[in-house]
């Protein structure tokens, strides 16, 4: 029925963080589509997807279980988004105020001391996000990252590029680790039962890459950059993974085909849009200052 039809589409509709991510952060690493700040918007864009589609599917399958749309539930929505941000920005401010103060002091903090702060901040931040559950909506991920961008701004260009090395040698291993929980979750045996699903998914993709274009109309991008945000929203993966055997696990009649589709979408979306985006970055995205680079 429709219901379950819209549950199956808030489980294809998330990008996937485990294949997006780490690409953008190479590119900005390689000052590629910086100038228009494209990494960036993707990254912001692609969190913000994610707590979307989180909060229709639970909705939905809410519904599809005999509950009813909660109205509270849609304006959650922009009500985390604004209060992940506002609380990121505050805790980022905090951060740079004591990190400053400490350095005026003669107290000078290594950058591997500052990168456990960081971890420690973002991992409380995602915590909040737990505790205030049921009072307020908070998204704990869009606080992580605004706290970053406030660092970014309030430091020195100097201490970031350092820090930001040091977040490159961390993501090394949170990558593998990512990707590798990411493969155990899928079950390969699912793709075999979806059938005829690979046309949904086909169609899935093409109203993505329409609303993605929309959305860009409003920019100052050209058509090759506009084109690279279209296929860079098309891989999902590890929002699959995490609720694709939700709607089974509960009983729903849709359960099997929403997760047989979920795991095919993964076989086919996540390598697709890996490899689009590693093929398409060099010749849709102009990169800034090769000097910074050899530096």
């Amino acid at each position: 029925n429709r219901i379950e039809a819209a549950v199956m589409g808030a489980v294809l509709g998330a990008v996937s963080p485990a294949v997006v991510v780490p690409r953008m952060v190479q590119l900005m690493e390689e000052k590629r589509g910086t100038g228009q700040g494209i990494p960036q918007m993707i990254l912001a864009g692609a969190s913000c997807d994610d707590i979307y589609v989180i909060v229709l599917f639970s909705t939905f399958v809410g519904m599809a279980q005999g509950g009813s749309a909660n109205m509270m539930d849609f304006v959650n929505i922009p009500v985390s988004i604004v209060l992940g941000v506002a609380l990121g920005a505050a805790v980022g401010l905090l951060l740079h105020l004591f990190l400053e103060t400490a350095y005026r002091h003669g107290c000078y903090v290594r950058n591997s001391t500052k990168v456990i702060l960081i971890l420690g901040l973002s991992f409380l931040l995602m915590a909040v996000e737990t505790w205030l559950k049921g009072i307020v909506s908070v998204s704990g991920l869009l606080a992580v990252m605004s706290m970053a961008c406030m660092l970014k701004i309030k430091s020195p260009e100097k201490v970031t590029k350092r820090l930001s090395a040091k977040f490159g040698k961390l993501w090394i291993a949170a990558e593998a680790i990512l990707f590798v929980l990411v493969g155990a979750a899928v079950d390969i045996r699912c793709a075999v039962q979806a059938g005829a699903a690979a046309l949904m998914i086909a169609l899935a993709l093409v109203f993505r890459a329409v609303g993605v274009s929309i959305c860009m109309l409003g920019t100052g991008l050209n058509r090759k950059e506009r084109l690279f945000c279209v296929i860079a929203y098309l891989p999902k993966a590890t929002v699959q993974a995490a609720i694709g055997s939700v709607p089974l696990s509960m009983g729903l009649p849709c359960g099997q085909l929403v997760l047989s589709v979920a795991v095919l979408a993964i076989l086919i979306t996540a390598p697709l849009g890996a490899i689009g985006i590693d093929r398409t970055a060099g010749r849709l995205l102009v990169q800034e200052s090769p000097s910074d680079i050899a530096e």
